[in-house]
């Protein structure tokens, strides 16, 4: 048994498809005792079927074909080796809260092109964001709200973004880009075809991991929107238009209002908070290790 689930753990490491192909032995060999290439061919590959004879898996039956040396134990390795187990195990869906979360930003968002739902917005968080505003410049109020919006983007990925999908995502398409580059290597067209339906199933089945990514972007989108808008408010609808005291920008040079176009239409306070919210963000991202990303 242990030289056989060793021999399982290496095919395990070359890819799915091998514990595959050996699961097919496996189950060709309970049914009819003994196993030919004929049997087989339509499931897996030539390549997969001198692979497991070579590891020592298949064995001669003498003029019967081959059977699985020790099927107990290969069965048995072949449980405790499933590269499919974590994203099989996994699934995703959303709480009525993350539904919650959704409709909330899609009613903030009207708020850019419809007036009483901004000033609904900027209202309710003056309450809280008027004495902050009253007390500091307003690039500093851009500054600490940007920083707030960057801490929160990065604690919420680090506790909503699900690794366990990401992760196996990662090692399948990771996985098929190796078996790829061997089977060109060897111009082996058989596995080539078998790869390219790979993939296309492997795309049919990603939304796990689109909800995955899409679910921590809503939560911080609830949090990001409102402060955004209540700055929109402020500048548009309010009138905080100079910049006092006056501040300078790289390349931009002195800012005397902050409504002044930097990039096309991008507005001085727009691209200040972007760029402090953005770069805190990667710091605290760095600092957490998250990862958002494939």
């Amino acid at each position: 048994m242990p030289r056989t689930e060793q021999k399982v753990d290496e095919l395990a490491e070359e890819g799915e498809h091998m514990t595959d192909a050996l699961a097919t032995v496996l189950e060709t060999a309970e049914e009819q005792g003994a196993v030919t290439w004929a049997n087989v061919s339509d499931d897996i590959t030539s390549g997969e079927w001198g692979r497991l004879i070579e590891k020592g898996l298949l064995v001669d039956a003498g003029g019967d074909g081959f059977v699985v040396d020790d099927p107990d134990g290969a069965r048995d390795a072949l449980e405790d080796s499933d590269p499919t187990a974590m994203m099989d195990s996994v699934e995703f869906s959303f709480t009525t809260y993350d539904k919650m979360a959704v409709a909330t930003v899609f009613v903030m968002m009207i708020g850019y092109a419809y007036t009483p739902v901004r000033t609904l917005v900027g209202e309710t968080l003056n309450i809280a964001l008027g004495p902050l505003e009253e007390t500091l410049p307003f690039y500093l109020v851009v500054l600490v709200l940007a920083i707030l919006t960057g801490l929160f983007s990065a604690l919420v990925q680090d506790n909503l973004m699900n690794a366990e999908i990401m992760e196996g995502y990662k090692e399948q398409t990771q996985d098929l880009k190796e078996r790829r580059k061997r089977a060109k290597e060897r111009g082996d067209d058989e596995e080539l075809q078998k790869i390219q339906e790979e993939q296309m199933a492997m795309m049919s089945e990603n939304l796990d991991m689109f909800k995955a990514q899409f679910r921590p972007m809503i939560w911080i989108m609830s949090f990001t929107i409102p402060m955004f808008l209540w700055m929109y408010w402020i500048v548009r609808d309010i009138g905080i238009t100079v910049a006092s005291p006056v501040i300078v920008l790289p390349l931009a040079g002195e800012i005397e209002t902050w409504t002044t176009g930097i990039i096309g239409p991008m507005q001085v306070w727009i691209i200040w908070y972007a760029f402090v919210s953005i770069s805190f963000g990667q710091i605290m991202r760095k600092a957490l290790n998250v990862q958002t990303g494939t």
